[in-house]
């Protein structure tokens, strides 16, 4: 058969179900299989948007993600997705065109080196060079991508291997078991944890993944041991939970952190070293035991007394079945962090000033959604207050970057969770920067039908940027743009525009979108100059507080 159908067959017996990209010229004999086969193609308007599609899409099912684009600057605009997919352990496919490699009479247009562009960024590229070698290229790509810690990989599909002939065979996928840790660490974090007397659990982002969720949550039930999330940690377990001491949004200070330096023990579950450390270990006496699919990476601040190295779920498990709670555990102290956390929380909550105060929007914004409801986040200054005033019930209902962090995600993110989760609430938070990055995927959204509701965060400048530039004393300059009137910008892509004009009407509007099926863009203004009293206060006074 033609190489382009074999590469097409060899998809659909990973599972693929959807490839979102922008094909080329250099694409146009794996398009023409793409046609014959199951595999539903989502043309994009930016290959970024195909990309944090993608990327979204592995990071809600588990499965790997693919996009698509031809050479040249097409495979350039998937860098920034790539390394999105890969500081965020999303399981992801870059599949990239290329001018027939056997035989070129164009020269280097449009060709770069974009296997070795792709090399720092994923945890596979390679090019296919026969198509005889496609089923092994496809088969250990995809098995790379999905094993933890999961990643970008990226396979070149040059024009002229598209095209020629191959009698090769698939090579079916098989489902390989994660190895469990050892029974004398399991035996030692038992010890250790029964020894502590003020002992908490970090959930970190590889907890995040593999329905570990469950086990955790037996694990807890169990113990009546307190729980913090990091960022990409939220939503794990429930966290209207009286044991929930908060999320580690801030960098230091903050609840949280608090409830860390009075605990003699630390249960890490799931830490991955591209989140902001949430503590730093001293020679102080507190003890840390990692438990997460690999090996600790040991630096000045993380030493881990003990690691628990292998499948995190059956861990956990293994540990909850031998544990037995202790009396003499002093947890009290945690209980007080819950309530101050959340009066803490509130204090702004039911705030009319106009804009809206971030605290406030986030309050509304929970009211409105359902407990499975899914909220996207672009990156800026509400992530922060997202991660810190936002419970989330469930895992994956609250899909922020803490990784690459990139503006121009939340969007394509909320499209990728609508067509994951088409019957599930999904709204996305941008600001008004990031939104314009990849806004032409409005239209993407309208073509397909997608009931979404896009929040633009309007402040009229790159806010986040701004208030650190006013918080480390430098004057106003260079950070301030314009904006179109949203409202006729949404309604030019044949979306719902509308305009926040108090904050009264805000929980109602959000509520009407969510209820009508339409791609709804609201334009809501926001006053962010409170940050700095507010996270001050949270910083400095926490200590009078507790």
């Amino acid at each position: 058969m033609k190489a382009s159908d074999l590469f097409v067959k060899a998809l659909e017996a990973e599972g693929v179900e959807y490839i979102f990209g922008i094909p080329g010229e250099e694409n146009l004999d794996l398009l023409e299989s793409l046609r014959h086969s199951s595999i539903k193609l989502i043309l994009t308007r930016h290959e970024q948007g195909a990309g944090f599609m993608a990327a979204t899409y592995g990071r809600l099912t588990g499965k790997v993600g693919v996009c698509l684009s031809t050479l040249g600057p097409g495979a350039t605009n998937l860098v920034t997705p790539a390394a999105y997919a890969q500081l965020g352990a999303m399981p992801m496919m870059v599949i990239t065109g290329q001018k027939p490699i056997k035989t070129s009479k164009q020269g280097r247009f449009q060709v770069i080196d974009v296997v070795d562009m792709m090399r720092p960024i994923t945890k596979y590229t390679a090019q296919v060079v026969s198509g005889d070698r496609i089923p092994s290229v496809v088969r250990e790509a995809f098995r790379i991508a999905h094993e933890e810690r999961p990643g970008a990989v990226h396979i070149e599909l040059p024009e002229d291997i598209a095209a020629e002939q191959t009698s090769a065979p698939l090579i079916s996928p098989t489902q390989g078991r994660r190895p469990i840790a050892e029974y004398k660490a399991i035996n030692r974090a038992v010890e250790m944890i029964e020894q502590a007397t003020s002992p908490v659990l970090l959930i970190g982002a590889g907890a995040n993944r593999k329905l570990t969720a469950k086990m955790l949550r037996e694990f807890v039930d169990k113990t009546g041991i307190p729980f913090i999330t990091t960022q990409m940690g939220k939503g794990v377990l429930n966290e209207t939970d009286k044991l929930f001491m908060g999320n580690t949004a801030l960098s230091d200070g903050d609840f949280v952190h608090r409830a860390i330096r009075r605990a003699d023990l630390i249960i890490n579950v799931g830490h991955d070293v591209v989140e902001k450390p949430p503590f730093f270990m001293e020679q102080n006496g507190q003890q840390v035991i990692h438990i997460n699919f690999d090996s600790a990476a040991v630096d000045p601040v993380y030493f881990p007394q003990l690691e628990v190295v292998g499948d995190i779920a059956n861990s956990i498990w293994q540990i909850k079945e031998k544990i037995t709670p202790q009396q003499g555990w002093k947890l009290d102290f945690y209980c007080d962090v819950h309530d101050a956390y959340v009066a803490h929380r509130s204090e702004s909550e039911d705030d009319d000033r106009f804009p809206v105060l971030p605290e406030r929007f986030v309050r509304d914004i929970r009211k409105a959604m359902p407990d499975d409801g899914i909220v996207t986040l672009d990156n800026g200054v509400y992530k922060i207050w997202f991660a810190r005033n936002y419970p989330a019930f469930a895992p994956n209902t609250l899909l922020l970057d803490n990784a690459l962090a990139t503006m121009g995600a939340g969007l394509p993110s909320a499209m990728a969770a609508k067509l994951v989760y088409p019957n599930r609430a999904v709204l996305t938070v941008c600001g008004d920067g990031g939104f314009m990055m990849n806004s032409q995927e409005m239209e993407t959204a309208v073509r397909l039908n997608l009931h979404i509701v896009v929040i633009i965060l309007r402040d009229d400048a790159y806010g986040m940027i701004k208030w650190k530039q006013a918080h480390m004393n430098f004057d106003n300059f260079g950070l301030d743009y314009g904006n179109p009137d949203f409202v006729k910008y949404a309604e030019s892509y044949g979306a719902k525009g509308w305009r926040v004009d108090s904050t009264e009407g805000l929980l109602g509007l959000v509520q009407k979108c969510l209820n009508e099926p339409a791609v709804h863009l609201i334009d809501c203004p926001v006053d962010y100059s409170l940050n700095d009293q507010t996270l001050n206060k949270t910083i400095k006074e926490l200590s009078q507080e507790l």
